[in-house]
């Protein structure tokens, strides 16, 4: 009989400080990786840039009416039969909070992923620290740092992992404000009711937020067949299912729909919902996320 632990060959320890000190002797590596991801994707990053109030030209667009006529660029608008408006960039830093779960169900690792969710979580985490303190911006990790601007931004919030308890599974949001946006990388697989209440007043007060679900491909396929035991790495409840192959079908369908549901709630509100699988490169997630920060919502300019 097996256990998901024992075919996973990964020790899930319940003890919060054991798992503090286990990510504190990986922290180090994950900072090299991290930096090592952003490498990889740095050639097309170029900041978050937007329109605003600045001095340098970022764009012409075409005017519309009511628009005040001092912005109008006579000289491209002569060009042709079009008035264009020239546009500035952007040019106050923007305050982006990070977040990566350490619950105990993000130790999870099976035979066919390269990392633990735990450990992709973090370098994805820290990859955009490092991402966002190069362009400027104001980061901070609720309960762990207040907001700051630094270039080192991805090693100053690695610094205070190493010392940062394990045990504490939900930040306090209160300190995420209005116009911010706040990134969550987690399995997100505790009920979709519980996730919505957390995360619920930061639509109320106009943050906008990006899951980036951190998945182990096994989670998804549930291969599993004959007599299997499971256990729950939070609770440490075990179940045992004599052919565990007959649960596979209702298995992956409620597992589908909670991540539809969450991926759902998250398009109505604004907010991105990215899935990242371990046995799939972290590049391919620090994308998805740059890019739909990047995208222009109304609440940058106050609107809901």
């Amino acid at each position: 009989m097996a256990t998901i632990g024992e075919a996973v060959g990964h020790v899930l320890t319940p003890d919060a400080l054991a798992r503090a000190r286990l990510r504190a002797s990986l922290v180090p590596d994950l900072l090299v990786e991290a930096r090592r991801v952003v490498s990889t994707v740095i050639a097309g990053w170029h900041g978050r840039r937007r329109r605003g109030i600045g001095e340098n030209f970022w764009q012409f667009r075409p005017y519309v009416e009511g628009e005040a006529t001092a912005r109008i660029d006579w000289r491209r608008s002569a060009r042709d039969d079009h008035t264009y408006i020239r546009d500035r960039e952007w040019e106050a830093a923007h305050t982006v909070w990070l977040w990566a779960d350490p619950s105990p169900s993000m130790l999870y690792k099976s035979e066919v992923a390269t990392v633990s969710k735990e450990s992709r979580a973090l370098v994805l985490i820290l990859a955009l620290a490092e991402l966002l303190s190069r362009s400027g911006e104001r980061i901070g990790w609720p309960g762990l740092t207040d907001t700051f601007t630094a270039r080192n931004g991805a090693e100053r919030i690695a610094a205070r992992l190493v010392h940062a308890d394990a045990g504490v599974a939900r930040p306090d949001l209160f300190p995420v404000r209005r116009f911010s946006d706040i990134v969550i990388a987690s399995d997100f697989l505790d009920p979709v009711d519980e996730i919505r209440e957390w995360l619920d007043p930061l639509a109320t007060r106009g943050v906008r937020a990006h899951l980036l679900e951190v998945a182990d491909p096994v989670e998804e396929t549930f291969p599993y067949a004959g007599r299997t035991e499971f256990r729950d790495p939070e609770t440490g409840e075990r179940l045992t299912a004599g052919r565990a192959e007959t649960l596979a079908e209702d298995y992956r369908r409620i597992y589908r729909a909670r991540r539809e549901e969450l991926s759902s709630w998250c398009k109505r509100l604004g907010w991105s919902y990215t899935v990242n699988h371990t046995d799939r490169l972290a590049s391919e997630a620090l994308v998805k996320v740059h890019l739909a920060m990047g995208e222009e919502v109304g609440h940058l300019s106050g609107a809901r």
